[in-house]
């Protein structure tokens, strides 16, 4: 049988996923809202604020202390926006650029995010950085871009430096510059920025660069811990190549199913595989099946013809039978989680309420979605 190997390759950060939201969880919400005349009832109680507009707006957007309506997010936020607030005209701008809950309009986010950019805020000249990177909203200009992330990441923004790393590592806007781009993940890194530790994490295991495995390891794990989920599953790919970085026997394992849990289907290969093959878990072709099935449902971009393979070997060993079960099975779980989920944000923003999450972005929308957070299995 035709073997489906493993990319033993670790893939730098240059997303286009823009984390805008650091400002909304500085309010919390205790008291619940489950319809607007009960927002209305807080507002007038005390009378209205631009702090209990933000607060609102939280509440509905994380549901938390809130019924979940992310119409009235948009609507509270872009009124404290209205009022000149910087940390609610950065987020009304993000909601216009992922469409929650408003339309789309990458005009109207590039908009806001000058004004919250004019007050000063170093996160919202990060974002306009990244409509000029990409011409959403504004024309398309690089070297504006570079300005605004040398702005903003001298202001202490992280993604910003993360931004420059990847500019200089690409040579967009910049000439290409190994040493700068690496100055800059360091950069990132020192102000906790957990895709520049990923980024470092790549540099030091598989890019052209002198590998120190066991340096690529730590980067990782900060990465992960800082709420990255791509590092989650190159971790584990790192530890099943070097074992002796393991914490424990099954850690690369058990790294390959928190990511497949949140859409990674390089990890549900990388399961399919290790089942498949029985070298460093015990052979199970029920699991190989379900988790080759499942990384297809999550886009797997390997060769059609080589899954094609693989899952027609398998069906002749398990049977039509099993076959069908485990192919239900997956679009079973498939149907409850579709997203694939990019950042954990309970652990990479301060003060925002728990449990959210931000999905990857669709094709040609550079923001992703925030969600609830789904369980990792």
């Amino acid at each position: 049988m035709e073997r489906i190997y493993r990319e033993n390759v670790i893939i730098l950060s240059m997303a286009c996923v823009v984390v805008a939201i650091v400002g909304y969880g500085r309010a919390s919400c205790q008291t619940l809202v489950t319809d607007p005349g009960g927002a209305q009832q807080m507002m007038s109680a005390g009378g209205a604020s631009v702090e209990k507009e933000i607060k609102l707006g939280n509440a509905y957007l994380s549901g938390h202390g809130a019924i979940k309506d992310e119409q009235l997010a948009a609507y509270w936020f872009e009124k404290a926006a209205e009022a000149g607030d910087p940390w609610a005209e950065q987020q009304t701008g993000y909601f216009y650029q992922a469409g929650i809950g408003v339309a789309v309009d990458a005009a109207r986010a590039a908009h806001w995010y000058q004004l919250a950019a004019s007050s000063g805020l170093p996160r919202a000249k990060t974002n306009l950085g990244v409509a000029y990177l990409w011409g959403n909203g504004v024309p398309l200009d690089k070297q504006m871009a570079v300005q605004l992330f040398h702005e903003a990441a001298s202001k202490g923004d992280g993604t910003a430096a993360t931004y420059l790393g990847n500019l200089y590592h690409l040579g967009r806007g910049v000439s290409k510059d190994e040493a700068a781009a690496e100055h800059w993940y360091m950069v990132g890194a020192k102000l906790h920025d957990p895709v520049a530790d990923y980024d470092l994490g790549t540099l030091y295991s598989v890019e052209d660069h002198p590998h120190d495995f066991r340096r690529a390891a730590d980067w990782l794990r900060k990465s992960v811990a800082g709420g990255y989920v791509p590092a989650i599953h190159s971790l584990g790919l790192l530890l099943e190549n070097h074992p002796e970085l393991a914490r424990s026997d099954r850690e690369s394992l058990t790294l390959f199913e928190e990511a497949s849990g949140y859409g990674q289907w390089r990890s549900s290969e990388a399961l399919a595989i290790l089942y498949e093959e029985g070298n460093l878990i015990p052979r199970d072709p029920k699991a190989a099946y379900y988790y080759f099935q499942l990384a297809i449902l999550q886009g797997a971009k390997t060769p059609k013809e080589k899954l094609d393979h693989v899952m027609q070997f398998l069906s002749t060993e398990l049977g039509a039978e099993q076959t069908a079960k485990l192919t239900a099975a997956a679009h079973g779980w498939y149907q409850q989680h579709r997203e694939t989920v990019e950042f954990l944000l309970r652990k990479t923003v301060k003060r925002t309420p728990p449990g959210l999450a931000i999905v990857t972005p669709e094709e040609d929308l550079h923001a992703g979605q925030i969600i609830t957070a789904p369980p990792a299995s």
